[in-house]
């Protein structure tokens, strides 16, 4: 009883300790910075994240627990894994099909995967990483997605997969590419990191694919610090996914579980003596990928915001939009994929070739103001240093690839940009747009 009273205790000094360190401020033109993303909490992320300490359980327990339910039943599958970044989600998510489980399906070196040049690294990396042989497709500027016309003649029969991350937030178009993958039977695996909450024809993105992935990093639409998930659809494929992230074993127990199989002290493996226990048996080469207990807890009181915080990013696209759509003769403004709802990441913005002005000097006098900026990440990834040299194909050109990486950049969409930051940050445009 004594415990109980004294984490009672702790709780309501958590409350008056948000209250203190937290408080809600006013946006001042003149001093405050408008941040392109950033982790919008309350006393709830921090009362969980402190119940789980006092626990002191540290691996995954009651708050995973939670966490995993409440993504389950948002994406209504029954196979959410949590781990402890989307950029090791992607790892996840390729190096599964890589399994020699899938026996005539499995991934081999060598294979092809179809992909975008025009994104972030981590999409791009574990096709390098498991020696598969990317093959890079252009995309459309003011969709930022994959051209669907010409997935067809990237079809070789090398090809394996189609591996595409759903550009800030706006799906790519789901029907082209669904009927690419099934025509060829092909892996599909949806980076859903930038668009958690967004729709194509009425369903959310990160459920059509074999596989999809999540992001749980402060830029993104929920956070838990670092974090991020793997989405299967297949009971057995959830099973490859989840060796890979524990360390490569070929046990499936959940933490603090012991003999789910029913065989654990009867069964043969490669050499291994007869009954070796399967909590020790490796059927792969993995890793250690976990999310951890206190994580997962932020997570959980996320979940319960993720509604009115991808409100408000639609929100606050549609007041960016209606804002800047003055300016259209200089820009090239966002567009949402035909049949899609996306849960805007960012509001993005390619600058038009002109004589006044460059992306540079936009985003330069930006920032002067006070206003953060950010690129369409790598921009073209084949030019950046670490994958100038890697095996690849190109199928068509990459011209509209080059164009945003010298010419698109995004401002943010997220709940913490008020109105009051956005009535500021048009103001700002309209400023430099007059002393041309």
């Amino acid at each position: 009883m004594k415990v109980k009273k004294i984490r009672s205790e702790i709780h309501d000094l958590i409350k008056d300790y948000y209250k203190l360190k937290f408080p809600s401020k006013e946006f001042n033109p003149d001093k405050d910075i408008i941040n392109y993303a950033g982790r919008i909490f309350n006393e709830e992320e921090l009362l969980n994240l402190v119940d789980a300490s006092l626990d002191f359980w540290l691996t995954s327990g009651r708050f995973t627990e939670e966490f995993v339910e409440k993504l389950e039943d948002f994406y209504n599958v029954e196979n959410v894994l949590l781990t402890n970044s989307g950029s090791s989600a992607n790892l996840l998510a390729i190096t599964a099909l890589t399994s020699p489980k899938l026996a005539n399906k499995q991934l081999r070196p060598g294979d092809e995967v179809i992909t975008v040049a025009a994104g972030f690294p981590s999409t791009l990396a574990p096709i390098v990483q498991n020696q598969l042989i990317p093959v890079f497709l252009d995309v459309k500027i003011g969709t930022y997605n994959i051209i669907p016309e010409r997935l067809e003649v990237a079809i070789s029969p090398k090809t394996k997969a189609i591996f595409l991350a759903h550009t800030l937030g706006n799906p790519f178009d789901m029907d082209a590419v669904k009927q690419i993958s099934e025509k060829y039977d092909l892996y599909l695996i949806e980076d859903n990191c930038d668009a958690m909450g967004s729709t194509y024809n009425g369903e959310l993105t990160g459920t059509f694919g074999h596989i999809a992935t999540g992001s749980f990093y402060p830029a993104h639409h929920i956070t838990t610090g670092e974090g991020g998930c793997v989405i299967v659809q297949d009971d057995e494929l959830a099973k490859i996914v989840k060796s890979f992230r524990d360390w490569g074993r070929d046990c499936y127990c959940e933490s603090g579980e012991n003999n789910t199989c029913g065989k654990r002290f009867s069964q043969q493996f490669g050499t291994l003596p007869y009954g070796y226990d399967h909590k020790y048996v490796y059927s792969h080469i993995g890793y250690n990928l976990k999310m951890t207990e206190m994580q997962a807890a932020i997570g959980s009181a996320q979940m319960d915001k993720l509604d009115s915080f991808n409100e408000i990013r639609k929100s606050n696209f549609k007041r960016f939009y209606n804002g800047l759509s003055h300016f259209q003769d200089y820009l090239i403004l966002p567009e949402a994929t035909p049949k899609s709802d996306p849960s805007w990441f960012c509001f993005i913005i390619t600058v038009k070739q002109n004589d006044k002005f460059t992306r540079n000097d936009l985003v330069s006098f930006l920032n002067e103001n006070r206003i953060e900026t950010r690129n369409l990440f790598a921009g073209n990834l084949l030019r950046q240093p670490a994958f100038q040299d890697i095996q690849h194909k190109v199928i068509g050109s990459l011209d509209n690839t080059d164009y945003i990486m010298n010419n698109t950049f995004f401002i943010g969409t997220y709940s913490g940009i008020t109105d009051e930051k956005i009535e500021y940050v048009l103001s700002k445009f309209y400023t430099f747009f007059q002393e041309l």
